[in-house]
């Protein structure tokens, strides 16, 4: 048994209902039994003696391997062993970032995590060589040897390798790069979520953490909300100072580093990571800023009539409406609910959900220092996923476990194709999640009992698809805002509370007041940081599955099929390839009318279910 255990969930009166029951926690033996596993030392040793192998059997010698008498088969087996180096690499880092997770506070945890990080990285480093080397190999040498089936395997990764070419520098800079982003952006990634598990926000006569402050913007009690969002731009004030140093160091970080690499935009770094085109991005951007009055202005009109005005304040956005039907989900009820869901569309989709909870894959609890919101993170193929939860109990918890969960099926999905070919670019990665969640929502929907039960939900769902969609390419506005105001200078806090207003006021429209304390709220958003313009995958995600759900409430048998070959391609086809089987193009603009036009539609179901209620008295 390790002597390093989680700590049990703090108890919070506000988690009174939802933590009647005993929450799970992880189970990360299946990586290491724990951070003293004499198998974490042996494994950093035996990674670091196989990439010195590898280097002097294949550095500066891919060409000639590749030339050389049956030598596709040879260069293939190089391939392999160099994922099977990833794989172990990734074993190793998992396993130290999400023992971090579980408590970002804590002093062991995040020196395990730093010591980790650094000898992996310098491992790593000794490794840079071989895709950059493989860059420098002639196309055509390449294509003819996809005759071969052995390298013919690994032709999708390299035809990705192969998109970078163009961005890749001199191989001592890409290492300097590689070897200093520990003191440089990862260190300034550690300081944001150490800061923000350290903050302490006084509501009501308590100091509370992040999670369970944000929590309270969807109390039913007004003075509650308006308590809580009060205490998170006082604090967040009080702090900004901090903030906005990351956020100028991290944009000035990337800007260098798209300089030195050729990048035009400030976000096609990330579009080539996610292997979409910029014009796609901008037709996404344009059709849902458009379409900014027919969702979040009318949803937003229509909720301030229901709380009893013509305008409502920020931190009225996500509360509950008036006389809804609300309750907390015990743990039990919320797995039964998307096993549930799951099931219907698929046994088999339902089967690989369930062994998230059977085999203590899912950490639920909410505890102090522990990250806030919700992921799911694959590991390495040769072990399986894991998901982190904040549970509250809520019906938005139930729908956070179905979106995450989905994200969990993906990951061991596509965890066939290998260390090299199962991740999946971002914008493909929110597939599996939102699709989970819908299924969820739907299943929700049918079972409701009144018309008013009905309206809650319905309500609840549009608000988060706004979130979803609305909210996230507001999200990429700003953050477009501030890496483009960066590169005339430093940017005042001030200057970026201001970018903050102008994109919320413009996404969220009349109806939504904005006071003091709310310019400040960009301030804890992780996705700023951690990964920049990661947030329209969000709404990318969801108008392909708003799109993808409707082929499949129409489909004939077979759907299910195609639904689960997509999911288990991981990282080998582009977004077109992926969505041909389903009749749908992500590259023609009404692709995303389609899309929008689905929560439009509900908003419209909204109004109609409501006009009854009223007349029913």
């Amino acid at each position: 048994m390790s002597r390093f255990r989680l700590p049990r969930p703090a108890f919070h009166p506000a988690d009174a209902g939802a933590v009647a029951e005993a929450l799970p926690e992880w189970d990360l033996s299946a990586l290491y039994a724990s951070p003293d596993d004499p198998a974490i030392e042996r494994d950093i040793e035996t990674a670091a003696n196989a990439a010195k192998d590898l280097a002097g059997r294949a550095k500066g010698q891919l060409e000639a391997i590749l030339k050389a008498p049956n030598g596709a088969a040879a260069f293939a087996a190089l391939i392999a062993d160099y994922e099977r180096l990833q794989d172990l690499l990734g074993r190793v880092m998992s396993y130290a970032g999400l023992l971090y997770s579980g408590d970002t506070t804590d002093p062991q945890r995040m020196k395990f995590y730093g010591d980790v990080q650094e000898k992996i990285t310098a491992i790593s480093s000794g490794l840079l060589f071989f895709e950059l080397e493989l860059n420098r190999i002639d196309d055509g040498l390449i294509e003819a040897g996809f005759a071969d089936p052995a390298l013919a395997h690994y032709r999708p990764w390299l035809t990705d390798i192969r998109l970078d070419k163009p961005y890749q520098l001199e191989d001592r800079v890409e290492e300097l790069f590689h070897e200093k982003s520990i003191t440089a952006y990862s260190a300034w990634n550690r300081l944001f979520d150490e800061t923000i598990a350290g903050l302490r926000f006084p509501v009501d006569g308590e100091e509370l953490a992040i999670e369970p402050t944000l929590h309270l913007l969807q109390e039913a009690d007004p003075a509650k909300r308006k308590a809580a969002a009060e205490a998170l731009g006082k604090v967040f004030g009080e702090n900004i100072g901090i903030f906005a140093r990351i956020t100028n160091t991290l944009a000035k970080d990337k800007e260098i580093s798209d300089r030195w690499r050729g990048f035009k935009d400030i976000a096609d770094s990330r579009h080539l990571a996610n292997r979409v085109e910029r014009e796609v991005v901008d037709a996404l951007v344009e059709a849902v800023r458009a379409a900014y009055p027919r969702l979040s202005h009318r949803y937003y009109q229509l909720k301030a009539r229901w709380m009893g005005g013509e305008t409502m304040p920020y931190w009225d956005r996500n509360a509950p409406l008036p006389g809804a039907v609300t309750r907390l989900v015990s743990w039990s009820e919320a797995k039964a609910t998307v096993l549930d869901a799951y099931g219907r569309f698929s046994p088999r989709m339902a089967d690989i959900a369930r062994r998230f909870f059977d085999e203590n894959w899912i950490d639920a609890p909410v505890r102090p220092g522990k990250s806030p919101g919700a992921f799911a993170h694959p590991t390495v193929p040769s072990a399986h996923p894991y998901v982190l939860l904040n549970y509250l109990g809520r019906t938005r918890d139930v729908m956070t476990l179905a979106h995450e969960l989905g994200h969990g099926v993906h990951q061991v999905l596509a965890g066939r194709q290998g260390a090299l070919m199962a991740p999946t670019p971002l914008t493909l990665a929110e597939t599996a999640s939102v699709f989970g969640e819908m299924l969820t929502f739907q299943s929700l929907l049918g079972s409701a009992a009144t018309p008013a039960e009905k309206r809650t939900l319905l309500a609840s769902k549009i608000e988060d698809m706004l979130n979803t969609v609305v909210r996230q390419i507001a999200f990429y506005s700003f953050e477009r805002k501030v890496h483009a105001a960066r590169r005339e200078g430093e940017l005042t806090a001030d200057r970026i509370n201001e970018a903050w207003l102008s994109v919320q006021g413009e996404s969220l429209g009349p109806a939504i007041t904005v006071g003091p304390g709310y310019e400040t709220f960009w301030a804890y958003i992780p996705h700023f940081i951690h990964s920049p313009f990661y947030v329209y995958a969000y709404a990318f995600g969801d108008c392909l599955v708003n799109s993808l759900y409707a082929v499949f409430e129409k489909a004939e048998a077979g759907f299910q099929d195609k639904y689960f070959a997509m999911l288990e391609a991981g990282g080998t086809k582009h977004h077109t390839e992926l969505l041909k089987p389903f009749g749908l193009d992500a590259t023609d603009p009404a692709f995303w009318q389609m899309g929008l036009s689905v929560i439009e539609r509900m908003i419209g179901e909204l109004e109609v279910l409501d006009a009854e209620i009223a007349r029913q008295g």
